[in-house]
């Protein structure tokens, strides 16, 4: 798995998280879900790059 995809997933889930706590800070819940669907995004990522690792391991 790329390293560098594996770092925009954890960025995007950073981003997500701060956005949802902006939204709860100023009461707008189109930033609460907005930073809530980031870290759903970036949680596919992180498992779509989980499902590559485990088949290249499976093909070496």
């Amino acid at each position: 798995m790329s390293l560098e995809d594996r770092a925009k997933a954890t960025a995007k889930n950073i981003e997500g998280k701060a956005q949802e706590v902006l939204g709860n800070v100023t009461g707008d819940p189109e930033d609460q879900a907005e930073g809530k669907a980031k870290q759903a995004e970036s949680q596919v990522r992180h498992g779509v790059e989980d499902v590559k690792d485990n088949v290249k391991k499976t093909i070496d």
